[in-house]
């Protein structure tokens, strides 16, 4: 079964028009979804209704968490919360070491350390591994995941934020995640068959860079993460659409 990839949402932190920037990966009928914004299980299922592919949190596999920023990863205590009492199980997480050091203590700690499990009982303490089934990614080499080979570089970005290689069918999917321009990751996503590529303001890359960029390049990139004032018409390089399915 080919790779294949449905848009979560598209936007940036700001956004008033779209959800954050998310993706949900599809091979061999797993799904592995890049980040985690709130509020995920309505974007699943608007992106549900919009593609005709049917989504929600009992056919996520694991989430690969590219940095800590709240547009990128504020679902996640819902997700795993579901996965917990709904599901039965823990939410299976991917990201880099360096991504998940301050995800506890620094991120979900504060509203999920303390449970009550049973009505009339004193909370009791919980931990990460509690809710969730860590598998670190390397700048190394490989991680595989069910019918996903995953590899990640790091990015320029305010806090420790990696790009994603995904692998599947033998098509391979890169991801920019939130970044300055770096001639480096581009070359390294170039890899890629299809690479979704960031676009902002700020300590973001700027449009004009990606859309002087090779054609041959500019053919296999798409936009994502873009602002509401972006000319979604006038640009050079397709942006994805909110909702929409796409093969690699």
């Amino acid at each position: 079964m080919s790779l294949s990839f449905i848009t979560l949402g598209v936007g940036d932190a700001f956004s008033a028009l779209r959800y954050s920037s998310c993706l949900a990966v599809e091979a061999e009928g797993q799904v592995l979804l890049i980040d985690c914004p709130h509020p995920i299980r309505k974007m699943m299922r608007e992106a549900s209704e919009s593609s005709g592919v049917p989504l929600d949190a009992d056919r996520v596999a694991g989430v690969a968490l590219t940095h800590l920023h709240a547009d990128h990863s504020s679902g996640l205590e819902g997700l795993s919360y579901f996965s917990f009492f709904l599901l039965k199980q823990k939410l299976s997480l991917l990201c880099h070491p360096e991504v998940a050091r301050r995800l506890w203590d620094g991120h979900l700690a504060a509203g999920m350390e303390c449970l009550i499990e049973k009505q009339g009982e004193a909370p009791h303490p919980k931990h990460f591994e509690d809710y969730f089934a860590h598998t670190p990614l390397s700048t190394e080499s490989a991680i595989r995941f069910g019918p996903f080979s995953i590899e990640c570089r790091f990015t320029y970005h305010h806090l420790p934020t990696t790009a994603l290689r995904i692998r599947a069918g033998g098509r391979c999917l890169g991801y920019s995640a939130d970044t300055s321009f770096d001639e480096g990751l581009i070359s390294w996503l170039a890899e890629a068959d299809l690479v979704v590529h960031e676009t902002n303001y700020g300590v973001h890359t700027p449009y004009a860079k990606l859309a002087a960029l090779p054609a041959e390049l500019r053919a296999r990139m798409r936009l994502i993460h873009y602002p509401d004032d972006f000319d979604t018409e006038g640009s050079v390089i397709e942006p994805l659409a909110q909702g929409r399915r796409y093969t690699v």
